[in-house]
């Protein structure tokens, strides 16, 4: 069975990162910081639910952890899925190119890898979106000394996205499928339009210090 990243420990994943090896990489780690904010969100959730102060928020923190685990989980996977895509891609560029049969089936196989390193990183640039506005919730409904951590996931949720889409924008320009091409920047903007990142962050930050005046 394959060696899993997320399985690692932190010190060996940040040696990965360190090392002259090709993955992990910066995908890779985008999707990681992205699951260290929903972690985030998710321990501010359960310091609130079950809590008689509390009660009247009961509801939409179960709801918000919930989801913020859900988000938390796939981010984790995107971790892998990754470094997986960025083998295709390698493992493609070595296919052999001698003669043209080669060298179209060669192009074939690096557009799919080319399309898979854009399809990983989109997710995680939306699933981080989605979780920008968990973190804001938790910010402010969240038990008031822990939602420091609200904004701090909202801090790795935008970092997160804001490295992933970097990644879809540079291997879109790449494929040859401008529809896909297209379609992916377009959820890219949807993202934005829906979770604007700085306004986000922003957001939770000033309800956090607000909450601590108050």
């Amino acid at each position: 069975m394959p060696h899993s990243a997320i399985d690692s420990t932190a010190r060996e994943f940040l040696d990965g990162l360190a090392s002259n090896a090709p993955t992990p990489g910066g995908g890779s780690a985008a999707a990681l910081a992205g699951a260290l904010g929903a972690g985030l969100v998710s321990m501010v959730c359960q310091f609130t639910v079950g809590r008689e102060k509390y009660a009247a928020v009961e509801d939409d923190m179960q709801r918000v952890l919930a989801r913020s685990e859900e988000l938390r989980t796939e981010l984790q996977g995107a971790v892998d899925a990754d470094i997986e895509a960025y083998g295709s891609y390698g493992r493609a560029s070595s296919m052999p190119r001698e003669s043209e049969d080669e060298r179209s089936a060669r192009a074939a196989a690096l557009q799919d890898a080319l399309r898979e390193s854009t399809e990983v990183p989109l997710g995680v640039a939306e699933r981080c979106g989605e979780l920008l506005e968990l973190a804001v919730e938790a910010a402010e409904k969240g038990n008031v000394y822990l939602i420091s951590d609200a904004a701090v996931g909202a801090e790795m949720a935008a970092a997160a996205r804001a490295s992933a889409e970097l990644n879809v924008r540079l291997n879109a320009g790449g494929l040859e499928d401008r529809s896909f091409a297209d379609s992916a920047l377009e959820r890219l903007a949807a993202v934005d339009r829906r979770a604007p990142g700085r306004e986000l962050v922003e957001r939770a930050t000033r309800i956090v210090e607000e909450r601590n005046a108050g």
